[in-house]
């Protein structure tokens, strides 16, 4: 994610304007079947922090974010949360959780650094641990606003996670337009 697109204020006014009605709210509720309340939970990319309100509602969230510009905005809204600068490949922390959640976040990753990103959620989640990610379904990248964006198929999603964690929910939904995004649920191996 090298991109400058989410390091300025401006490109974030944009980003949060553009994305104000969306949240997600149908993919929490999924993840309540499977991460019990009260767990231990890291949102990557809170962004505006829109999903990190939702999920404080069952969890002990700490929030992270790339960008300084979506951290300040997320530190001087939530002041009594816990929002870490972390990267989503090396995601350097010594904490551990008993889950971790992104939503369309992975997706700006290239399948080589989503796998070391594996890796490392691996490393971070307590045994048992859930992961509840999302992403674009489709074929091949694209840029958009400079940022990668790398769709996912059911079958890469399962090549990419199916060795650490057993695939409790794969299934595709709708954000824009019918089936244009999928859901995976796992629980580390």
């Amino acid at each position: 994610m090298n991109s400058n697109y989410y390091k300025t204020e401006a490109s974030v006014e944009e980003y949060i304007k553009l994305a104000k009605d969306v949240n997600g709210g149908q993919l929490i509720e999924k993840l309540n079947n499977y991460l019990p309340s009260n767990s231990s939970l890291l949102e990557i990319g809170s962004g505006p922090g829109t999903d990190f309100r939702l999920l404080k509602r069952n969890y002990n969230v700490v929030g992270s974010d790339y960008s300084t510009e979506f951290l300040n905005r997320l530190r001087s809204n939530n002041i009594k949360d816990d929002f870490f600068n972390l990267d989503a490949i090396t995601i350097e922390t010594d904490k551990k959780f008993d889950g971790i959640y992104s939503n369309k976040v992975l997706q700006h990753l290239t399948d080589e650094d989503l796998s070391k990103s594996i890796l490392r959620q691996i490393d971070i989640l307590n045994s048992g641990g859930i992961i509840c990610h999302s992403f674009w379904k489709g074929e091949g990248s694209e840029i958009f606003k400079g940022l990668l964006v790398n769709y996912q198929t059911a079958e890469s999603l399962r090549n990419l996670f199916e060795d650490y964690f057993e695939i409790l929910l794969l299934e595709e939904y709708n954000e824009f337009e019918d089936g244009d995004s999928l859901l995976l649920i796992g629980k580390k191996k």
